[in-house]
Protein backbone atom coordinates (compact mmCIF):
# COMPACT_ATOMS: atom_id res chain seq x y z
CA UNK A 1 0.00 0.00 0.00
CA UNK A 2 3.37 2.52 0.72
CA UNK A 3 4.47 1.71 -2.26
CA UNK A 4 1.53 2.48 -4.44
CA UNK A 5 1.33 5.52 -2.39
CA UNK A 6 5.26 6.53 -3.38
CA UNK A 7 4.16 5.76 -6.90
CA UNK A 8 2.24 8.74 -6.72
CA UNK A 9 4.31 11.41 -4.54
CA UNK A 10 1.98 10.16 -1.38
CA UNK A 11 4.28 9.23 1.64
CA UNK A 12 2.37 7.81 4.89
CA UNK A 13 3.17 10.73 8.01
CA UNK A 14 5.04 12.45 5.71
CA UNK A 15 5.47 16.68 5.29
CA UNK A 16 3.91 17.60 2.40
CA UNK A 17 0.21 18.55 2.65
CA UNK A 18 -0.65 16.09 -0.12
CA UNK A 19 0.16 13.35 2.39
CA UNK A 20 -1.12 11.18 4.62
CA UNK A 21 -1.57 10.85 8.21
CA UNK A 22 -2.97 7.40 9.57
CA UNK A 23 -4.24 6.99 12.89
CA UNK A 24 -5.56 3.66 12.74
CA UNK A 25 -3.37 1.04 11.08
CA UNK A 26 -6.27 -0.76 10.01
CA UNK A 27 -6.55 2.02 7.33
CA UNK A 28 -4.32 -0.74 5.43
CA UNK A 29 -6.90 -3.39 4.53
CA UNK A 30 -10.01 -1.24 4.85
CA UNK A 31 -8.70 -0.17 1.61
CA UNK A 32 -7.46 -2.77 -0.08
CA UNK A 33 -10.33 -4.76 0.61
CA UNK A 34 -12.88 -1.87 0.13
CA UNK A 35 -11.23 0.11 -2.61
CA UNK A 36 -12.64 3.89 -2.72
CA UNK A 37 -15.55 2.79 -0.01
CA UNK A 38 -12.84 1.72 2.45
CA UNK A 39 -10.83 4.83 1.31
CA UNK A 40 -13.61 7.64 1.95
CA UNK A 41 -15.25 5.60 4.84
CA UNK A 42 -12.59 5.77 6.73
CA UNK A 43 -11.92 8.81 6.24
CA UNK A 44 -15.50 10.00 8.11
CA UNK A 45 -14.25 7.43 10.62
CA UNK A 46 -11.46 9.60 11.71
CA UNK A 47 -8.60 6.77 10.64
CA UNK A 48 -6.95 9.20 8.71
CA UNK A 49 -6.07 13.07 7.61
CA UNK A 50 -5.02 14.66 5.19
CA UNK A 51 -4.54 18.77 4.73
CA UNK A 52 -5.23 18.27 0.78
CA UNK A 53 -7.65 15.77 0.16
CA UNK A 54 -7.78 17.39 -3.29
CA UNK A 55 -4.46 17.43 -4.05
CA UNK A 56 -3.97 14.24 -2.85
CA UNK A 57 -7.04 12.88 -5.01
CA UNK A 58 -5.67 14.00 -7.54
CA UNK A 59 -2.20 12.23 -7.56
CA UNK A 60 -4.04 9.25 -6.91
CA UNK A 61 -5.61 9.73 -10.41
CA UNK A 62 -3.01 11.01 -12.45
CA UNK A 63 -0.95 7.93 -10.94
CA UNK A 64 -3.97 5.56 -12.16
CA UNK A 65 -3.51 3.89 -8.91
CA UNK A 66 -6.72 2.24 -8.90
CA UNK A 67 -6.11 -0.23 -12.00
CA UNK A 68 -3.06 -1.33 -9.93
CA UNK A 69 -5.80 -2.71 -6.89
CA UNK A 70 -8.19 -5.45 -7.85
CA UNK A 71 -11.66 -3.66 -8.19
CA UNK A 72 -13.33 -5.14 -5.05
CA UNK A 73 -16.44 -7.67 -5.82
CA UNK A 74 -18.81 -5.06 -4.79
CA UNK A 75 -17.40 -2.39 -7.29
CA UNK A 76 -17.80 -5.29 -9.89
CA UNK A 77 -20.96 -6.08 -8.81
CA UNK A 78 -22.15 -2.40 -9.15
CA UNK A 79 -21.02 -1.67 -12.24
CA UNK A 80 -22.68 -5.32 -13.47
CA UNK A 81 -25.88 -4.12 -11.85
CA UNK A 82 -25.60 -0.41 -13.46
CA UNK A 83 -25.42 -1.98 -17.01
CA UNK A 84 -28.27 -4.48 -16.20
CA UNK A 85 -31.03 -2.73 -14.36
CA UNK A 86 -32.73 0.69 -14.21
CA UNK A 87 -32.10 2.25 -11.09
CA UNK A 88 -33.08 5.25 -12.14
CA UNK A 89 -36.95 4.55 -12.56
CA UNK A 90 -39.62 7.06 -11.55
CA UNK A 91 -39.89 5.20 -8.18
CA UNK A 92 -36.30 5.43 -7.22
CA UNK A 93 -35.55 9.33 -8.66
CA UNK A 94 -36.23 10.52 -5.07
CA UNK A 95 -33.65 8.60 -3.78
CA UNK A 96 -31.25 11.31 -4.25
CA UNK A 97 -33.92 13.92 -3.59
CA UNK A 98 -34.36 12.77 0.10
CA UNK A 99 -30.28 11.75 0.54
CA UNK A 100 -28.75 14.77 -0.76
CA UNK A 101 -31.14 17.46 -2.86
CA UNK A 102 -33.22 18.24 0.40
CA UNK A 103 -30.99 19.17 2.97
CA UNK A 104 -31.27 22.34 4.88
CA UNK A 105 -31.54 25.15 2.42
CA UNK A 106 -29.71 27.20 4.23
CA UNK A 107 -26.71 24.92 3.94
CA UNK A 108 -26.72 25.35 -0.02
CA UNK A 109 -27.55 28.98 0.27
CA UNK A 110 -24.30 29.22 1.91
CA UNK A 111 -22.21 26.97 0.03
CA UNK A 112 -23.66 28.61 -3.30
CA UNK A 113 -23.74 32.22 -2.66
CA UNK A 114 -26.44 34.03 -4.50
CA UNK A 115 -26.75 32.33 -7.73
CA UNK A 116 -28.16 29.07 -5.97
CA UNK A 117 -26.26 27.37 -8.72
CA UNK A 118 -25.62 23.74 -7.93
CA UNK A 119 -23.29 23.14 -11.36
CA UNK A 120 -20.07 24.08 -12.37
CA UNK A 121 -19.66 27.51 -12.98
CA UNK A 122 -17.47 29.00 -16.06
CA UNK A 123 -14.27 31.08 -14.90
CA UNK A 124 -13.02 31.82 -18.28
CA UNK A 125 -13.06 35.83 -17.39
CA UNK A 126 -14.34 35.66 -13.33
CA UNK A 127 -12.64 36.14 -9.94
CA UNK A 128 -14.75 34.44 -7.89
CA UNK A 129 -17.81 32.06 -7.46
CA UNK A 130 -20.58 34.45 -7.63
CA UNK A 131 -19.23 36.35 -11.05
CA UNK A 132 -18.19 32.66 -12.37
CA UNK A 133 -21.97 31.19 -11.88
CA UNK A 134 -23.67 34.63 -13.77
CA UNK A 135 -21.01 33.82 -16.11
CA UNK A 136 -22.43 30.47 -16.56
CA UNK A 137 -25.90 31.82 -16.91
CA UNK A 138 -25.28 34.04 -19.86
CA UNK A 139 -22.96 31.63 -21.37
CA UNK A 140 -26.18 29.04 -21.74
CA UNK A 141 -28.48 32.05 -23.04
CA UNK A 142 -25.88 33.03 -25.46
CA UNK A 143 -25.64 29.29 -26.63
CA UNK A 144 -29.32 28.56 -26.81
CA UNK A 145 -29.30 32.09 -28.48
CA UNK A 146 -32.28 33.04 -26.67
CA UNK A 147 -34.53 36.53 -26.88
CA UNK A 148 -37.52 37.59 -25.72
CA UNK A 149 -40.32 35.71 -27.23
CA UNK A 150 -38.68 32.40 -26.55
CA UNK A 151 -40.23 29.90 -24.45
CA UNK A 152 -37.77 28.17 -22.44
CA UNK A 153 -38.13 25.01 -20.34
CA UNK A 154 -35.08 23.87 -17.66
CA UNK A 155 -35.48 20.39 -16.92
CA UNK A 156 -34.07 19.42 -13.32
CA UNK A 157 -33.67 23.47 -12.67
CA UNK A 158 -32.67 22.78 -8.79
CA UNK A 159 -33.06 26.36 -6.64
CA UNK A 160 -34.29 28.06 -10.16
CA UNK A 161 -31.35 30.44 -10.60
CA UNK A 162 -31.63 29.49 -14.58
CA UNK A 163 -35.37 30.44 -15.16
CA UNK A 164 -34.83 33.08 -13.20
CA UNK A 165 -32.30 34.64 -15.00
CA UNK A 166 -33.87 34.21 -18.28
CA UNK A 167 -36.93 36.03 -16.82
CA UNK A 168 -35.74 38.52 -15.12
CA UNK A 169 -32.44 39.57 -17.87
CA UNK A 170 -34.17 38.62 -21.14
CA UNK A 171 -37.78 38.51 -20.38
CA UNK A 172 -38.44 35.13 -21.31
CA UNK A 173 -40.99 33.36 -19.69
CA UNK A 174 -39.78 30.03 -18.04
CA UNK A 175 -40.66 26.63 -17.15
CA UNK A 176 -38.69 24.93 -14.91
CA UNK A 177 -39.12 21.05 -13.56
CA UNK A 178 -37.61 19.27 -10.54
CA UNK A 179 -38.63 16.52 -8.31
CA UNK A 180 -37.18 17.96 -4.90
CA UNK A 181 -39.72 19.34 -2.78
CA UNK A 182 -37.23 21.45 -1.07
CA UNK A 183 -35.90 23.16 -4.18
CA UNK A 184 -39.78 23.60 -5.57
CA UNK A 185 -40.57 25.99 -2.66
CA UNK A 186 -37.36 28.09 -2.94
CA UNK A 187 -37.42 28.57 -6.62
CA UNK A 188 -41.05 29.88 -6.55
CA UNK A 189 -39.69 31.80 -3.87
CA UNK A 190 -36.81 33.30 -6.21
CA UNK A 191 -38.75 33.59 -9.40
CA UNK A 192 -41.74 35.69 -7.41
CA UNK A 193 -43.14 37.85 -9.95
CA UNK A 194 -41.56 36.74 -12.94
CA UNK A 195 -42.71 35.54 -16.20
CA UNK A 196 -41.49 31.70 -14.36
CA UNK A 197 -43.35 28.53 -13.58
CA UNK A 198 -41.80 25.91 -11.11
CA UNK A 199 -43.19 22.12 -11.45
CA UNK A 200 -42.48 19.59 -8.94
CA UNK A 201 -42.38 16.65 -11.40
CA UNK A 202 -40.37 13.65 -12.55
CA UNK A 203 -39.19 14.63 -16.08
CA UNK A 204 -41.34 12.12 -17.43
CA UNK A 205 -44.24 13.32 -15.79
CA UNK A 206 -47.48 13.58 -18.26
CA UNK A 207 -47.69 17.01 -17.13
CA UNK A 208 -44.71 17.98 -19.67
CA UNK A 209 -47.00 16.54 -22.69
CA UNK A 210 -49.09 18.66 -24.90
CA UNK A 211 -49.15 21.89 -25.02
CA UNK A 212 -47.31 24.40 -26.78
CA UNK A 213 -43.47 23.04 -28.03
CA UNK A 214 -40.69 25.05 -26.05
CA UNK A 215 -38.50 26.96 -28.23
CA UNK A 216 -35.54 26.74 -26.05
CA UNK A 217 -34.67 23.70 -23.35
CA UNK A 218 -31.56 23.04 -20.98
CA UNK A 219 -31.02 20.42 -18.76
CA UNK A 220 -28.31 21.60 -16.33
CA UNK A 221 -26.42 19.38 -13.66
CA UNK A 222 -29.42 16.92 -14.06
CA UNK A 223 -28.58 14.22 -16.69
CA UNK A 224 -25.93 12.61 -14.24
CA UNK A 225 -29.03 10.83 -12.27
CA UNK A 226 -31.34 9.72 -15.52
CA UNK A 227 -29.32 6.47 -16.24
CA UNK A 228 -28.16 4.46 -19.27
CA UNK A 229 -31.13 2.79 -19.44
CA UNK A 230 -33.46 5.62 -19.88
CA UNK A 231 -30.79 7.74 -21.89
CA UNK A 232 -33.15 7.47 -25.00
CA UNK A 233 -36.35 7.80 -23.16
CA UNK A 234 -35.14 10.97 -22.03
CA UNK A 235 -33.94 12.59 -25.33
CA UNK A 236 -37.35 11.65 -27.19
CA UNK A 237 -39.04 13.50 -24.57
CA UNK A 238 -36.96 16.36 -24.96
CA UNK A 239 -37.18 16.18 -29.12
CA UNK A 240 -41.02 16.03 -28.53
CA UNK A 241 -40.94 19.34 -26.63
CA UNK A 242 -38.82 21.04 -28.24
CA UNK A 243 -39.70 23.74 -31.41
CA UNK A 244 -39.11 23.02 -34.55
CA UNK A 245 -36.06 25.08 -34.86
CA UNK A 246 -35.15 25.42 -31.03
CA UNK A 247 -31.95 24.62 -29.50
CA UNK A 248 -31.20 21.82 -26.75
CA UNK A 249 -28.55 22.98 -24.18
CA UNK A 250 -27.45 19.42 -22.10
CA UNK A 251 -24.75 20.47 -19.26
CA UNK A 252 -23.35 16.92 -18.03
CA UNK A 253 -20.61 15.25 -15.87
CA UNK A 254 -19.43 12.43 -18.24
CA UNK A 255 -17.02 9.60 -17.45
CA UNK A 256 -13.73 9.21 -19.59
CA UNK A 257 -13.94 5.25 -18.38
CA UNK A 258 -15.78 2.09 -19.62
CA UNK A 259 -17.48 1.42 -16.17
CA UNK A 260 -20.93 2.46 -15.41
CA UNK A 261 -21.24 2.14 -12.16
CA UNK A 262 -21.05 5.20 -9.68
CA UNK A 263 -17.92 5.12 -7.48
CA UNK A 264 -19.47 2.94 -4.53
CA UNK A 265 -18.62 6.14 -1.84
CA UNK A 266 -20.46 8.12 -3.97
CA UNK A 267 -23.65 6.29 -4.52
CA UNK A 268 -23.73 5.79 -0.36
CA UNK A 269 -23.37 9.05 0.91
CA UNK A 270 -23.60 11.52 -1.84
CA UNK A 271 -25.52 10.56 -5.06
CA UNK A 272 -27.23 7.28 -5.14
CA UNK A 273 -27.97 5.37 -7.93
CA UNK A 274 -26.28 8.18 -9.93
CA UNK A 275 -24.68 7.35 -13.18
CA UNK A 276 -22.18 9.78 -15.57
CA UNK A 277 -23.03 8.85 -19.25
CA UNK A 278 -20.15 8.52 -21.21
CA UNK A 279 -19.69 10.06 -24.77
CA UNK A 280 -20.65 7.39 -26.96
CA UNK A 281 -23.72 6.91 -24.78
CA UNK A 282 -24.84 10.26 -25.27
CA UNK A 283 -23.87 10.13 -28.90
CA UNK A 284 -26.56 6.55 -29.28
CA UNK A 285 -28.96 8.33 -27.34
CA UNK A 286 -29.10 11.36 -29.54
CA UNK A 287 -28.77 9.63 -32.82
CA UNK A 288 -31.78 9.87 -35.57
CA UNK A 289 -33.26 12.49 -33.08
CA UNK A 290 -30.81 15.78 -32.86
CA UNK A 291 -27.57 17.42 -34.84
CA UNK A 292 -24.86 17.98 -32.25
CA UNK A 293 -24.13 21.60 -32.92
CA UNK A 294 -21.40 21.94 -30.42
CA UNK A 295 -19.69 19.63 -27.65
CA UNK A 296 -17.86 22.17 -24.89
CA UNK A 297 -15.49 20.41 -22.44
CA UNK A 298 -15.59 22.53 -18.98
CA UNK A 299 -14.04 20.15 -16.90
CA UNK A 300 -11.02 22.26 -15.14
CA UNK A 301 -13.76 25.08 -14.51
CA UNK A 302 -15.41 22.68 -12.21
CA UNK A 303 -12.13 22.16 -10.04
CA UNK A 304 -12.50 25.59 -8.94
CA UNK A 305 -16.20 25.64 -8.70
CA UNK A 306 -15.52 22.83 -6.16
CA UNK A 307 -13.23 24.90 -4.26
CA UNK A 308 -14.83 27.66 -4.13
CA UNK A 309 -17.82 26.03 -2.74
CA UNK A 310 -15.62 24.03 -0.03
CA UNK A 311 -14.54 27.19 1.07
CA UNK A 312 -17.90 28.05 1.52
CA UNK A 313 -18.81 25.03 3.14
CA UNK A 314 -15.90 25.56 6.01
CA UNK A 315 -17.16 28.68 6.99
CA UNK A 316 -20.61 27.44 7.54
CA UNK A 317 -19.57 24.07 9.38
CA UNK A 318 -17.42 26.60 11.61
CA UNK A 319 -20.56 28.25 12.76
CA UNK A 320 -22.50 25.11 12.93
CA UNK A 321 -20.71 21.93 13.30
CA UNK A 322 -22.23 21.28 16.77
CA UNK A 323 -25.60 20.61 15.28
CA UNK A 324 -24.61 19.10 11.70
CA UNK A 325 -22.13 16.34 13.35
CA UNK A 326 -18.48 16.02 12.89
CA UNK A 327 -19.05 12.92 10.57
CA UNK A 328 -21.48 15.04 8.24
CA UNK A 329 -19.03 18.00 7.99
CA UNK A 330 -16.31 15.15 6.91
CA UNK A 331 -18.42 13.15 4.36
CA UNK A 332 -19.30 16.85 2.80
CA UNK A 333 -15.59 18.30 2.86
CA UNK A 334 -14.51 14.50 1.60
CA UNK A 335 -17.36 15.10 -1.22
CA UNK A 336 -16.19 18.38 -2.30
CA UNK A 337 -12.52 18.03 -2.39
CA UNK A 338 -12.18 15.04 -3.61
CA UNK A 339 -14.44 15.72 -6.17
CA UNK A 340 -11.86 18.71 -7.42
CA UNK A 341 -8.99 16.66 -7.46
CA UNK A 342 -10.67 14.40 -10.01
CA UNK A 343 -11.83 17.32 -12.13
CA UNK A 344 -8.09 18.48 -11.52
CA UNK A 345 -6.33 15.55 -13.16
CA UNK A 346 -8.24 16.03 -15.94
CA UNK A 347 -8.05 11.92 -16.31
CA UNK A 348 -10.90 11.32 -13.83
CA UNK A 349 -14.74 13.07 -14.78
CA UNK A 350 -15.39 15.46 -17.22
CA UNK A 351 -17.71 18.18 -17.81
CA UNK A 352 -19.86 19.08 -21.26
CA UNK A 353 -21.72 21.73 -22.31
CA UNK A 354 -23.48 20.21 -25.92
CA UNK A 355 -25.79 21.83 -27.91
CA UNK A 356 -28.33 20.07 -30.11
CA UNK A 357 -30.72 20.87 -32.56
CA UNK A 358 -33.23 19.19 -34.54
CA UNK A 359 -32.48 19.60 -38.05
CA UNK A 360 -29.61 21.13 -38.09
CA UNK A 361 -29.14 25.38 -38.03
CA UNK A 362 -29.54 26.29 -41.28
CA UNK A 363 -26.37 28.36 -42.26
CA UNK A 364 -24.76 26.25 -39.49
CA UNK A 365 -23.90 27.15 -35.39
CA UNK A 366 -21.64 29.55 -34.87
CA UNK A 367 -19.46 28.20 -31.44
CA UNK A 368 -19.87 30.55 -28.38
CA UNK A 369 -16.81 30.35 -25.96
Amino acid sequence: MEGLLRRAGIEIDGPHRSDIHVHNDGFYDRVLTGGSLGLGESYLDRWWDCPRIDEMVCRIVEADLERSLDLPWRARLAALKARMVNLQTTKRATRVVRVHYDLEVQLFERMLGPSMAYSCAYWKDAADLDQAQTDKLALVCRKLQLGGRDRVLDIGCGFGGLVRHVARELGCPATGVTNSASQHAYAQGLCKDLPVRILLADYRAPVLGGGKPFDKIACIGMFEHVGVKNHRAFMEIVHERLAAGGLFLLQTVGRSRPSGATDPWVDKYVFPDGMLPSAAEIAEAVEGLFVIEDWHGLGADYDRTLIAWHRNFERFAAEHEAALGRRFCRMWRYFLLSFAGNFRSRRGPQLWQIVLSKSGVKGGYRSVR
